[in-house]
């Protein structure tokens, strides 16, 4: 199941999102933000990644209006590696190699065309393991430790 979450300013790009994902038969959970009323992003930041975290949810799309925000509000959970994502090779990439789990796109920044590439594109790549793992853990040990 993918989290989905939003705040006014990728509300729209969300909900496109979550129509795509839905017409593909892939299963999403939306924590919303439900309208275009001002929000504030931490709080949809933290609704996805904590769903992540429980295992509720296996992966997650934020979308705000640059991606910027709520991509740094999810990467303040432990165990979140979120990555704002504005082309098709670095949302192969930030998957492979980073084995990011969730995908942070910016609404005004990117048309959704071009977001829905994104999608598929870091929905359908996996994580290739062997010498990134090193790096995937000395970040456990920054989020442990702020060190490595």
């Amino acid at each position: 199941m993918i989290a989905l979450g939003a705040d006014h300013g990728g509300y729209q790009l969300k909900n496109a999102i979550k129509k795509h994902l839905e017409s593909k038969g892939i299963a999403c959970k939306d924590f919303g933000t439900n309208s275009a009323d001002s929000v504030d992003y931490p709080n949809y930041a933290l609704a996805v990644a904590n769903s992540i975290k429980s295992g509720e949810c296996t992966e997650g799309i934020l979308c705000c209006g640059t991606g910027v925000g709520i991509s740094i509000a999810a990467n303040k959970i432990d165990g979140i590696r979120a990555a704002l994502v504005g082309d098709v090779f670095t949302a192969k990439l930030t998957k492979e190699h980073n084995n990011s789990n969730v995908l942070c796109l910016g609404e005004r920044v990117i048309g959704q065309g071009l977001a829905l590439m994104i999608v598929d594109t870091w929905l359908e790549a996996g994580y290739v393991g062997a010498h990134h793992q090193k790096r995937l853990d000395l970040l456990v040990e920054l989020e442990k430790n702020q060190s490595c």
